[in-house]
């Protein structure tokens, strides 16, 4: 499913992120940018080391931060790694949109013009899919609403139920 905002395609797909063609693609990555298991542990393993060996150099980061890596063995020129709240810790739905808002900020300032995002933070992390969905949706659609050089965002989600999921959220506001 796919629809324009602005000057900007919004895209969803159901696959792997690790094998999307954009120029970036999103880390659902945890505050020490240690790669170890759910999106984060699939781009380890097909990037090969030369991503963690970035991000040790750039960690820490707080939540709803965003950093960037090369892509290393991806087909992605580059990562973005983004931190998204746990459940439990509070403000969760803030600090999810600016996980998102940071991902597709630092994807502007590194001139990059696609990037795929997953489901950031509904694996380990507890959070719940339709909560996940209306918040990355709306706050992808407010920032290619504005000033971007952004010119493909999709959000790649693993499995059928997330892809249903997201896809229910997008359709009313896409007017499809």
């Amino acid at each position: 499913m796919e629809c324009r905002i602005n000057r900007s395609l919004l895209e969803l797909v159901r696959g792997d992120i690790t094998e999307q063609s954009t120029e970036a693609i999103v880390n659902a990555a945890n505050e020490r940018l240690v790669l170890g298991g759910g999106v984060a542990g699939a781009i380890r393993k097909k990037g090969g080391p030369s991503i963690q060996a970035e991000c040790v150099e750039k960690a820490p980061i707080g939540v709803g931060e965003a950093v960037i890596t090369t892509g290393g063995d991806l087909k992605a020129r580059y990562v973005i790694h983004a931190v998204g709240p746990r459940m439990g810790e509070g403000d969760e739905d803030v600090k999810l949109g600016n996980a998102v808002r940071s991902a597709l900020r630092v994807a502007d300032e590194n001139g990059v013009r696609s990037v795929a995002l997953p489901a950031i933070s509904t694996g380990i992390f507890g959070f719940d899919m339709e909560r996940c969905a209306a918040i990355t949706l709306r706050t992808v659609i407010e920032y290619l609403s504005g000033d971007t050089g952004l010119e493909k965002v999709v959000v790649c989600l693993f499995d059928d139920d997330g892809y249903e999921t997201f896809m229910h959220a997008l359709e009313p506001q896409c007017g499809d």
